[in-house]
This record gives structure tokens, C-alpha cells and sequence, in this order.
């Protein structure tokens, strides 16, 4: 029997009553961090302080319905096919909490269930038709229904329900409570993924597969059903990487900036993007993304790409789950996309660097060939053209000799001088605009080039212009219709920017804004290794244009980085 039971139904000492019930209903509120079983435990204990015979808790979230979490003792009827009356949210007491017409605890409230249960003669009711219903809140928050019954109760006093209503309160606070320690939990877990996922990405070599290694280890780690990696580029978004059911794959697709809804709002207003409500993820959202192979979705993150604050692209992270991103942190989010796009960048550096490595030693070894074995090789042949001028017409076999003699050491001086070229960026021994023009006359390409500047270009750049050149001019030569094509290249103290033009007949909007050719996805790769960027303008009938502009890096420290 309860501390309520009594005289009248209630103890002498009310006031001693409910403070032990209070002290007891609070000790089983903090015995755990377990939800369920936090509200089973103290269901069990409250009908133990009170004296009633049943009840059950509902927990219940905004626009998701309700579920039945806990209950103590339920008569048969309640309990018969795995409490299935106890299911969805067909009551008066779930539908007035839900349309927030449910403030305090209410006397008096027929069970639809019960009869519903009776009515399909589910078992026996154990004489409950009527119980309590109490709000679970805390402060402003609403969390769910406690609902309490005694057989042949019809009727519950003022004291009854006010008890139940202080009881009720520490629940909900109790359910707070337990809330908030699960989010930090769960953030606390998400952002020991998140050092797991950085440091696997800095262990990463080469920049090419770099993003595409990135996507899927971040989908992977953190159990996301879409994630795309869309970079700015053209006035345009264009999709890098798409990872799905688990799978990564390589895209080259763009997108309008108005065409691309919540990524184009987060990349130009520069801040985080969550979606999650109805009114937010409407179908025409889901229908702009659908060309580039995002799927309709019901929430979304879009996360702003940023270097030194300035937007270079979205992270675009959708499911077809409500409510999905709503309670990530901010801060893990803008985390992950700063981690994403700071290993890019070093890993560019380091790209650099070690291209810079390598064409330094080609030249140190250039340099120790030219300094010793050519000098020796042409001493050797002047010294035979010498001894061949002396013994001319005396000792035919000696001369003949040194004639073989002169005739080797100057072929191995040729092919050593061809050798000592070669450590050079392939085609570069004269220069990059006439490598290019020799290169496109030897397609039978009209190559009319012209130059802007003096300087010196650093040998990483010169050669990524190189390679680029030549992919244009290929192009030139299989799609323009043309044997024209102009070339400007531009060498300033900030950047070297190349500029090749022709006259053929372009290409469709369509193309341009849809697959890139294998060819044009290498032109731009080479560009942005070295943290440049390439443009491709063209139209059907007019001129198509590949410009490719690559910033020359100057350390305070070290000077000209090449």
C-alpha cells in the first residue's frame, strides 16, 4: 500500500507524505543515464509513494508522434499483442499535448483506449475506465504524458493531481537532464570521429585522390547517406565527388549558382545550413539538386568550404531522415569543413614543394654533367681534331684513329647535351611560348602567340603551363574545325596567366555545364595543384577560350617560392 492510502484515500500528513515521495521519486530520477529505464524505475516508484494501482508514460516529440516508453502493471487488456493499444497517438490526452492544449495535470479523462481495448475484447480491464494525465515539461520544454489510474477511479482530487503534477516536473527536468548528458555524449563521440577522419586525411599523399578518399572516409565514419563536394569555379558550382549506399565516385558536373538552392545560399552567404522542417526541404529544393545525382532528401547540412574566411566551395550532406543534422553542434560542422579544406591546401604545399624538389635535383645533376663530362668530352675532341691536324698525311692509321675518335666524342656530346636537356621539363629547352608554337606546328596548327612581361617564370608554374598548352592545343585540333589558334601569355610579379583562343565553332551551353572531358578534368587539376584556376569560355559559332591563371607564391622569408 501507498503513503497515500488512508482515511478519505490520503495520509494525515499530506505535507510529510509528499516529501518523502519527492525524495524517493528523486533518487531513482539520478540512479542512471539510461532513458528507458530511468522512466520505467521511477513509473514504478511513483505507483509505489501513491498507491495507484497503473500507469504508463508517453514520450512525445514535435510533429513525430508519440510512443510508449514505460508502464507498471497494465491491466491485460492494455497488455494483450505486445501493448499494440498502447501505440500511435489516436487518444484525447496524446492529441491535446500535441496541439499544445495540454499545460498542467487534468482530472478526470475517459481512456479511449481502454475502450477501445474492451470493445475488441482484448482481455480484461481490471476495472480502470477513467486516469490522470500530467504534462512532462521543464521550463518551456515539453516532453511527453504521465498518465496514472486506480480500478473504479473516476475522479482524482486537487492534492492528487498537484502531487502528480510536482512529481511530473521532476521527471521532466530529470528527462533534461539525461537529454543533455546523451548530446554531449554523442558530440564528445562525433568529435573523437572527427580527429580520427583529420588525421586520416593528412595522411594522404597525393592531391588528386585527396578529395575523393576525403568524401568517402567523412561517409564512412559518420554514417551519412549523401555527401557531395562542390568547388566555386566559373561563376558556377561544380561538383567534385558524390559518396552514396557507401560508394564514392568521381564527378565533374556543374550547376548555376541560382539553380542549386541551399548549397549556393551557404557558399554565398558564407555560413552553415541546416534543413530539416517542412517548410524548409520543399520538393522544388530536392528537384534542383536531382541533375546532379542528389537524391530527394528530408534534411540537409550544407557546410561552407573556406580558406582565410573566403568561400571555395560546400560540403553538401543530405538524408532522406527528418531532423537529421538539427542537433550537430555548429561548431563540429564548420570544424569539419575547415579541417577538409586545410589538409587541400597543405597537401598542395607539399605538392609543390616536392615537384620543386625534384626539378632542383634534375637541375643540380644538369649542372654537374654540363660542369664536368661535357667540358671533358669536348677536350677529348679538340685534343683528336689537334693530333688529327699534326699527323695529317704521315700516319694514315693514326689519323684514321683519331678521326673515329673525333667522330664518338662529338655524337656522345650530343646525346649528353639532348640527356642534360631532358632533366628539363620535356619540350621546355627553348622556352614555353616557343615550345607551344613548335608543338602546335607540328599538328599543322597556325600558332600566333604573343607575350606580356619578362620575368622568369618559377619551374613548377612553367611546366603546369606547358602541359595545359598542350591539352588545348590537342583540342584545337580534334573539335574547333579551325588550324588558327592565339596564344597570349601574361608574366606579371603576382601571377603567370596563359590564355589560348580559337575561332572554331565552340561548343553547346549544354556541354559546358555538364561532364567535362577527361582532358579538361587534368587542365584544371594541374591548375589547382598549384592553386590556380582555370576558365573555359566557348558557345556553339564562337571562339573557345582556355584561360589558366596560376599566382606566383613570394615568402617574406624565403623569397619566390617555385
Amino acid at each position: 500500500m501507498g503513503i497515500w492510502k488512508g482515511s478519505g484515500g490520503m495520509p494525515r500528513d499530506l505535507r510529510a507524505s509528499k516529501l518523502i515521495a519527492l525524495k524517493e521519486i528523486a533518487e531513482a530520477l539520478n540512479s542512471t543515464n539510461d532513458m528507458v529505464q530511468m522512466l520505467n524505475d521511477v513509473l514504478a516508484k511513483l505507483l509505489q509513494v501513491t498507491g495507484f494501482s497503473t500507469g504508463w508514460i508517453f514520450m512525445i516529440g514535435e510533429n513525430c508522434g508519440s510512443s510508449c516508453v514505460a508502464t507498471h502493471q497494465l491491466p491485460e487488456a492494455l497488455n494483450a499483442n505486445e501493448q499494440s493499444v498502447m501505440c500511435g497517438s489516436e487518444c484525447w490526452c496524446v492529441t491535446s499535448f500535441m496541439q499544445n492544449k495540454l499545460h498542467r495535470a487534468v482530472n478526470i479523462i475517459e481512456c479511449s483506449r481502454i475502450i477501445y481495448a474492451a470493445e475488441r475484447q482484448f482481455g480484461d480491464t481490471g476495472g480502470i475506465t477513467h486516469h490522470a494525465s500530467v504534462p512532462l515539461k521543464a521550463g518551456e520544454d515539453l516532453y511527453g504524458l504521465l498518465n496514472v489510474a486506480e480500478p473504479g477511479k473516476e475522479h482524482f482530487k486537487e492534492d492528487e493531481l498537484s502531487m502528480l503534477q510536482a512529481i511530473a516536473y521532476q521527471i521532466g527536468t530529470a528527462v533534461k537532464r539525461i537529454r543533455l548528458y546523451q548530446a554531449q555524449e554523442k558530440n564528445a563521440e562525433l568529435y573523437a570521429k572527427l580527429g580520427n577522419v583529420i588525421q586520416k586525411i593528412n595522411a594522404i599523399e597525393d592531391i588528386n585522390q585527396l578529395p575523393l578518399q576525403a568524401i568517402k572516409l567523412i561517409g564512412d565514419t559518420f554514417g551519412w547517406e549523401h555527401v557531395s563536394l562542390f568547388f566555386y569555379e566559373q561563376q558556377q558550382l561544380s561538383l567534385r565527388v558524390q559518396y552514396s549506399d557507401r560508394q564514392v565516385k568521381k564527378e565533374w558536373q556543374s550547376i548555376n549558382l541560382d539553380q542549386a538552392g541551399p548549397i549556393s545560399t551557404a557558399f554565398l552567404e558564407n555560413r552553415l545550413l541546416i534543413l530539416s522542417e517542412k517548410h524548409t526541404v520543399k520538393s522544388e529544393v530536392c528537384m534542383s539538386l536531382l541533375p546532379v545525382g542528389i537524391p530527394p532528401f528530408a534534411s540537409a547540412a550544407a557546410i561552407p568550404l573556406r580558406i582565410r574566411n573566403r568561400p571555395i566551395g560546400v560540403l553538401f550532406i543530405s538524408s532522406p531522415v527528418r531532423k537529421r543534422f538539427d542537433d550537430y553542434y555548429e561548431d563540429f560542422m564548420y570544424s569539419l569543413g575547415d579541417h577538409f579544406t586545410l589538409s587541400i591546401e597543405n597537401l598542395r604545399v607539399y605538392e609543390q614543394r616536392r615537384e620543386l624538389a625534384r626539378m632542383e635535383e634534375r637541375n643540380r645533376m644538369a649542372r654537374d654533367l654540363h660542369d664536368s663530362v661535357i667540358q671533358k668530352v669536348f677536350s677529348l675532341s679538340f685534343l683528336a681534331k689537334g693530333a688529327e691536324t699534326v699527323l695529317a698525311g704521315k700516319e694514315p692509321v693514326a689519323e684514321r684513329s683519331l678521326q673515329e675518335i673525333r667522330k664518338l666524342s662529338q655524337e656522345a656530346l650530343k646525346e649528353m647535351r639532348t640527356l642534360i636537356w631532358q632533366l628539363r621539363p620535356a619540350g621546355l629547352e627553348h622556352g614555353l611560348l616557343t615550345a607551344l608554337k613548335q608543338y602546335g606546328n607540328s599538328m599543322d596548327l597556325t600558332v600566333h602567340e604573343q607575350v606580356t612581361g619578362v620575368r622568369e617564370l618559377p619551374r613548377a608554374i612553367e611546366e603546369a603551363l606547358w602541359r595545359i598548352g598542350q591539352e588545348a592545343l590537342n583540342n584545337v585540333k580534334k573539335h574547333a574545325g579551325t588550324n588558327t589558334v592565339y596564344i597570349h601569355l601574361v608574366k606579371s610579379e603576382q601571377f603567370a596567366s596563359l590564355k589560348i583562343m580559337d575561332k572554331g565553332k565552340g561548343f553547346s551551353e549544354e556541354t559546358r555545364k555538364g561532364r567535362l572531358s577527361m582532358g579538361m578534368l587534368t587542365m584544371r587539376e594541374r591548375a589547382e595543384t598549384l592553386g590556380g584556376e582555370l576558365i573555359i569560355e566557348s558557345g556553339l559559332g564562337e571562339p573557345t577560350i582556355v584561360h589558366v591563371t596560376i599566382p606566383i607564391v613570394v615568402s617574406p622569408d624565403l623569397g619566390e617560392e617555385e
